[in-house]
């Protein structure tokens, strides 16, 4: 009776059975083997790097453009640091040559402003291992909370727990401003999410050798560690850090005695203050200075203006118009936006102050009937104007996002 030489099923049992000259096989260790070459090629891929396949900064700035709207300086900014530091991984270090120091970067803008979707569309674009990690669940070892080593256990997951391809991934700190010290005065008791976590950070963030709990969450002391190294992955934090303009206001705003008064105050953008920003601004609102020294790239965020908001709406590549086309698409319907609805919703974003964030909500409030009744009916085209996206963004969905 021929049998699969590797599993011993019967050939009878098997839909498709292979026989060789030698050997046979059967379907269910075909697919088994196809996977774990698929499995080995990934691991590979991972964990090989080189400075051929790294995009020059013009080409990193033209893959964030298909994605990213505006925000020009950032994108700058962010393609050239992104470039310099894997540059400085493929360096190859000779005796008495010169070593390139890490440059983390510190992203300052607005809610809704893409800090977080630059650092995730660098990241898949590079093909690393990327993680996003919010500072706010933090705390000082010893107390409830997370501990600062939990950020490389999701990188570790992300890279499915290859120490080598972890160790040149991208980290993206998110809402790095809510750790910021309290206040300047010492108090009795301890800013133990705040500046203690900050003080956590600073190994991880200059580079050094991090034993981290493989599942996460508190070690103890008969747990297994995975020793991870830090000074090849790239921190890139994030903030909103509201507030910080009167920081920034105070300093530009000093007065100035003479001829150059009136010059000065010509070129000052009252509207948008964040551009005017430096590190001693970032120091002055709550990060100690040894964190702000280990963030040398700062870049700012501009607010998004309507404009910017009716391209975010259409232009990039998986903008939220051509998913809702795409949705429709899927069960036969031909969905048309008509442009006073576009500017209708774009309007309602500016009034509310959502950001980009509140387009995709005010979106889901219009479309919601929609995509309720139309997959049971025999519908095969829709257009979608501005009394429509009225009538459906009744005055319960304005009340909820005013009080957003």
């Amino acid at each position: 009776m021929e049998k699969c030489s590797f599993c011993g099923a019967p050939k009878h049992k098997n839909d498709l059975f292979i026989a060789g000259m030698y050997a046979n096989i059967c379907e269910f260790c075909v697919e088994r083997a196809y996977e774990i070459v698929q499995e080995d090629r990934l691991v590979n891929k991972k964990s090989e790097f080189s400075l051929k396949s790294l995009k020059k900064p013009k080409e990193i700035k033209k893959y964030l453009d298909q994605y990213v709207i505006g925000q020009d300086n950032a994108k700058k900014v962010l393609s050239v640091a992104v470039y310099n530091h894997y540059k400085r991984i493929a360096q190859i270090i000779k005796e008495d040559d010169v070593q390139i120091e890490k440059s983390n970067i510190l992203l300052v803008g607005e809610t809704g402003t893409g800090k977080t979707l630059l650092a995730r569309t660098i990241a898949k674009m590079l093909e690393v291992p990327f993680a996003i990690v919010d500072a706010t669940v933090l705390t000082e070892a010893g107390y409830v909370g997370e501990d600062v080593e939990s950020l490389l256990v999701r990188l570790l997951q992300d890279a499915e727990y290859d120490v080598k391809a972890a160790e040149r991934g991208i980290v993206f700190i998110d809402e790095i401003d809510k750790i910021a010290r309290k206040s300047d005065n010492p108090s009795i008791t301890r800013d133990v999410s705040g500046e203690g976590v900050q003080q956590g950070l600073l190994k991880l963030l200059e580079g050094s050798v991090v034993n981290v709990p493989p599942q996460g969450g508190r070690k103890h002391p008969e747990q297994k560690m995975i020793a991870v190294d830090t000074k090849n992955i790239l921190f890139i934090c994030g903030g909103a850090f509201d507030g910080i303009n009167r920081h920034i206001a105070k300093r530009i705003n000093t007065q100035v005695i003479g001829y150059g008064k009136e010059k000065r105050e010509e070129k000052i953008d009252k509207e948008n203050f964040v551009q005017y920003i430096i590190p001693d601004d970032i120091r002055k609102y709550g990060l100690i200075p040894e964190i702000v020294g280990r963030l040398p790239v700062l870049a700012h965020l501009n607010p998004l203006d309507k404009d910017a908001l009716r391209r975010i709406l259409t232009e990039p590549k998986n903008s939220i118009i051509k998913q809702y086309i795409k949705l429709f698409e899927m069960d036969g319907i031909k969905l048309t936006f008509k442009e006073e609805a576009l500017d209708y919703i774009v309007e309602q974003a500016v009034k509310f102050k959502l950001g980009a964030r509140g387009l995709r909500s005010i979106c889901e409030s219009i479309m919601l009937e929609a995509m309720f009744e139309f997959p049971s009916k025999k519908v095969n085209e829709f257009v979608l104007d501005k009394k429509y996206a009225e009538s459906k963004l009744d005055q319960t969905a304005i009340t909820k996002f005013k009080s957003a």
